[in-house]
C-alpha cells in the first residue's frame, strides 16, 4: 500500500420490502430499484427482503452488466431475503444463521419462517481485505410490549461476535441493513461498544436526508402511518457502520438516504428509505503501539451494556421457562386424558363423545410437546448467549481493574508479541 494511498467506496443499502403477492407494488419497485442501480452504478449494492428468489434473478440479470458479482443468502423457509450486488469480484461468502429469531407459532409475523442471518462477502481492493455484512434483525412488533426484544439483543450479540471473530484478517470492515433497533437501543450499544463499528450518520461530513437520519418516514405512502404516530420525524433503524484497522483510516464523506420517494419518479423504491454512502479509505501511519490502549473510564460504556445485555436475557430465559413449564402441564393434562380415553375404550364404554375427544387430545399432546422442545432450545440459545456475556464481561471487569488494556474486541497475546 503506497503512503499516499487513498480509495473512494460508493455504498447503497435498502431494506426492499419485497413480500410475494403481499407488498405493493413489488414488480414495478424492483424494476426501478434496478434501473437506479444501474445508474448510479455503486460499488456496492446490498438488499434485505428480497423475498423471492425469482425477484432476485431477475434483479441479477438486469444489474448484470454493472454488478458482475451476485449472492443471494438462502435460509430458512421463505429464504433470508438478504442479497448482494458487487462492481468487484467477491473472493469469499458465508453466512450465519441466528440461533433465536421469534416463535413459529406467531404465524402472523414469519419472522421464525425467514431465517434471519448475517452475511459476508470479502472483497480485495488495491491491496486490502474488506469484510462486508449485510444483515436484518427480528422486527419490533410493539415498542410498548415486546416480546422479542430478548431475540433481538442475543441477534445483536450474536452479530457482534460473528464480526468480531471473521474480521481478524479484514483491514476495513463494514456492516450495512436493517437492524430494526433505535440508535439508543440495548442491541445496537451493544452491538457497536462490542465491534468499535462507526456508524456513519454521526461520522460523516456532509449528511443529506430525512430528518435525523430516518429510514421509515410518515412521507413514505408505503409505511403504517399509525405505528409512526409517536414518531414525527419517523425512525433510524436502517445503518451503515464501518471501522478500520491501525494502518488503515476510513471516513463518511457522503450519506443520503431516499426522502419518502423514489428520486426520478416520484414514488417509494420501498416502505424504508436507501442508504447512500461514500467512504473513503486512506493510508494511516502507523502508530508505535499496534494495539491500542484503553484506560477504566473508557471501559466503562462497554461493561455498562454487558450488564444491561445479560440482565435483557435473563428476563428472557425466565419467560421461556414459564412458557415450556406451562406447555409440560398441558401435556400432563393431555396424557391424563388419553388415559381416561383408552381406559373407557378398552372397557368398551365406547361412546361419541369418547371418539371426538380422542383426536383432539392427540393433537394437544403434539402441539404441546412441540412448543415444550421449542422452549427448551429457546432456553439454550438464551444461555449461551448469556454464558458468553458473563464471560466477557468478567474480561472487562479485569481489565477495568488493570486500568489500562488492549482494546476489548481486538485482545492480542502481548507476551507473545515481546
Amino acid at each position: 500500500m503506497k503512503p499516499n494511498f487513498s480509495l473512494r467506496l460508493r455504498v447503497f443499502n435498502l431494506n426492499f420490502w419485497g413480500i410475494p403477492y403481499w407488498s405493493k407494488h413489488r414488480v414495478d419497485r424492483l424494476q426501478r430499484l434496478g434501473d437506479f442501480l444501474n445508474v448510479e452504478s455503486f460499488d456496492l449494492a446490498l438488499l434485505e427482503e428480497v423475498w423471492s428468489e425469482q425477484d432476485f434473478e431477475a434483479l441479477k440479470q438486469k444489474l448484470l452488466p454493472t454488478y458482475p458479482a451476485a449472492h443471494y443468502f438462502r435460509s430458512g423457509v421463505f429464504g433470508s431475503g438478504l442479497c448482494v450486488f458487487s462492481k468487484h469480484p467477491i473472493q469469499e461468502l458465508t453466512q450465519h444463521v441466528y440461533t433465536l429469531n421469534g416463535y413459529p407459532y406467531m404465524i402472523h409475523h414469519g419472522d421464525w419462517f425467514s431465517g434471519k442471518a448475517v452475511g459476508l462477502l470479502v472483497l480485495h481492493l488495491s491491496g486490502l481485505v474488506f469484510n462486508a455484512y449485510v444483515t436484518h434483525l427480528h422486527a419490533e412488533y410493539s415498542r410498548q410490549k415486546d416480546i422479542y426484544l430478548a431475540h433481538r439483543v442475543a441477534q445483536a450479540w450474536e452479530l457482534a461476535q460473528f464480526i468480531h471473530h471473521t474480521s481478524k484478517r479484514a483491514d476495513v470492515v463494514l456492516l450495512c441493513g436493517d437492524l430494526n433497533l433505535h440508535p439508543k437501543d440495548l442491541g445496537c450499544r451493544l452491538l457497536k461498544e462490542w465491534t468499535g463499528l462507526q456508524d456513519a450518520y454521526l461520522e460523516t461530513q456532509d449528511f443529506k436526508g430525512c430528518d435525523e437520519g430516518c429510514t421509515m418516514v410518515p412521507q413514505n405512502c408505503y409505511v403504517n402511518q399509525q405505528e409512526l404516530e409517536p414518531y414525527p420525524f419517523g425512525i433510524r433503524i436502517d445503518y451503515v457502520l464501518y471501522k478500520a484497522v491501525s494502518g488503515v483510516c476510513i471516513s463518511c464523506k457522503t450519506l443520503k438516504t431516499t426522502t419518502g420517494h423514489d428520486p426520478h419518479s416520484g414514488t417509494p423504491l420501498s416502505d424504508h428509505e436507501a442508504l447512500m454512502a461514500t467512504l473513503y479509505v486512506r493510508h494511516s501511519p502507523l502508530q508505535h503501539s499496534p494495539t491500542p490502549t484503553h484506560g477504566a473510564a473508557e471501559m466503562s460504556p462497554l461493561i455498562t451494556v454487558l450488564k444491561e445485555a445479560w440482565t435483557e436475557l435473563g428476563l428472557g430465559m425466565a419467560q421461556a421457562h414459564r412458557w415450556a413449564a406451562f406447555a409440560s402441564c398441558v401435556i400432563g393434562l393431555g396424557l391424563l386424558l388419553l388415559v381416561l380415553l383408552c381406559a373407557l375404550v378398552a372397557r368398551g364404554k365406547t361412546s361419541e363423545a369418547t371418539l371426538l375427544l380422542l383426536s383432539p387430545s392427540v393433537g394437544l399432546v403434539l402441539g404441546a410437546s412441540a412448543v415444550y422442545l421449542f422452549h427448551v432450545k429457546e432456553v439454550k440459545g438464551l444461555c449461551r448467549a448469556r454464558a458468553e456475556l458473563q464471560h466477557v464481561l468478567r474480561r472487562a471487569r479485569e481489565a477495568e481493574d488493570l486500568g489500562s488494556v488492549s482494546q476489548p474486541a481486538q485482545q492480542e497475546d502481548r507476551a507473545e508479541e515481546q
